[in-house]
């Protein structure tokens, strides 16, 4: 029986805001560091106005980009009128992944009870790059990594992972 080998992951996040700058992005911070922590590299990094089509322009070249195979987001997932996350990249998916929304509401809730039901959390593929869309306060991006995230993109985690389908592009390099 072969030991399972852990799989590094080229990784992007980008925090969604209109106030956060480089000084004070602590829930991409947090995410970047979440991911250096496992073994992960941090490709790319950006903050971006809660804007549709700029949100859409940096996602579009990461999911285009062969360098990138993780896209976290953080940010802009709520349900104000300043939140368009969801509307930004759910078009640009080839197919969802309900289980993670539904997953991290229900953690969520025992955080922070019925307004759970606000967050629009959710995650998908496109182009082989898989997206996780996290709400911007730190609390929600700690729950998402240590709840599903970690183990989900640890490719010995049993019985499945989502970093296994990558293990055979880096056996094949």
């Amino acid at each position: 029986m072969s030991e399972a080998i852990q799989v590094s992951l080229a990784c992007a996040v980008l925090t969604v805001s209109d106030t956060r700058s480089a000084g004070d992005d602590t829930s991409g911070n947090l995410l970047a560091h979440s991911l250096a922590q496992a073994g992960h590299q941090c490709a790319r990094r950006d903050i971006v106005r809660d804007d549709i089509y700029q949100i859409r322009r940096i996602i579009s070249d990461w999911i285009a980009d062969p360098e990138v195979q993780i896209i976290l987001t953080t940010g802009g997932t709520g349900f104000s009128h300043r939140d368009h996350t969801p509307e930004a990249i759910l078009p640009l998916l080839d197919r969802e992944i309900p289980g993670f929304g539904e997953l991290f509401r229900q953690i969520s809730y025992t955080e922070i009870g019925s307004s759970t039901v606000q967050s629009r959390a959710f995650a998908g593929s496109a182009n082989q790059t898989l997206i996780f869309c996290l709400p911007g306060s730190n609390n929600a991006c700690e729950t998402a990594w240590t709840r599903i995230l970690r183990e989900q993109l640890d490719s010995t985690h049993g019985p499945c992972n989502f970093a296994a389908q990558f293990k055979t592009r880096v056996e094949e390099n």
